[in-house]
């Protein structure tokens, strides 16, 4: 069956699809010995020969096992790749042997909490899309008491550049001391460095913040710089939540496989805090 190129990259754990754009655009693709250099081009890996930068990928697409990973994120990792100025990265946190795997959208360097990474460019797409209706949840602290008519400026939506607003957010205030504030914070989009944006914009910076729920994905009892693997159930869920749909509820039978599944045990990664 014929596919979209990037589509086909991305599952074959080349590159994320936006890069795999790139690297089609720049026309480093090549399907049956001919460039390819539009966006809209398809293949079939049945029956037709795809090479990125001269690598065939029609083996990766053949054996490649999808893998989906949860991260407790410490602070002090950054979300990439790679880092020209030698920044500990958060795939140092997972062994090799579960092979190249992309951080879905990302935390900051001085974030903590919840992150997606796999090798599954179809998850990777639909989570990150713009038109993606996945939640996410948030729990910062901010210098100061901020006054209850600069917090509804934040759940209207707020501006934070010259042509930058931001979609209406929930906030729910925790706790607070004579000095700071907690806030729970649920986006429904996700612009860099948002929430540190949002509330320097209304006078109080951001000293702690933490990602707790991914869409369907709230794991309280995994530790601050370990991981496990989603199960096929939390994927499933994960996909029909990108899409707006209702997840099914776990049934009962699901709820004890999940606890004794392999891809639900926690594994300990190399954090340096």
């Amino acid at each position: 069956m014929q596919q979209r190129l990037q589509k086909l990259i991305a599952a074959a754990g080349i590159a994320s699809r936006r890069h795999a754009e790139e690297l089609i655009t720049a026309g480093h693709v090549n399907v049956n010995g001919k460039i390819v250099i539009e966006l809209g081009a398809k293949a079939d890996p049945e029956s037709d020969h795809i090479k990125v930068k001269g690598r065939l990928i029609n083996p990766l697409l053949k054996d490649r096992e999808k893998i989906h990973i949860l991260l407790n994120k410490p602070r002090g990792y950054l979300c990439s790749m790679s880092d020209p100025e030698g920044r500990p990265l958060v795939t140092e946190l997972l062994p090799s042997a579960l092979g190249r795997l992309y951080p879905v959208g990302r935390l900051d360097f001085n974030s903590e909490g919840l992150l997606l990474l796999t090798n599954d460019g179809e998850l990777t797409n639909v989570v990150t899309s713009a038109k993606s209706r996945i939640a996410k949840v948030y729990q910062v602290k901010v210098k100061g008491l901020p006054p209850a008519n600069a917090i509804e400026r934040l759940r209207r939506g707020i501006a934070i550049g010259d042509k930058e607003r931001t979609k209406p957010a929930e906030v729910k205030e925790l706790r607070s001391s004579d000095s700071n504030a907690w806030f729970e914070i649920t986006l429904h989009e996700g612009r860099n460095q948002q929430i540190r944006r949002m509330f320097d914009a209304i006078g109080h910076s951001v000293t702690k913040l933490k990602r707790t729920q991914i869409g369907p994905l709230d794991d309280k009892r995994l530790p601050l710089g370990e991981w496990r693997s989603l199960t096929l159930t939390e994927v499933r869920r994960l996909k029909s939540a990108s899409a707006g749909k209702i997840a099914p509820p776990l049934r009962p039978k699901e709820t004890r496989a999940r606890s004794k599944s392999p891809g639900s045990k926690v594994r300990k990664g190399r954090s340096r805090f």
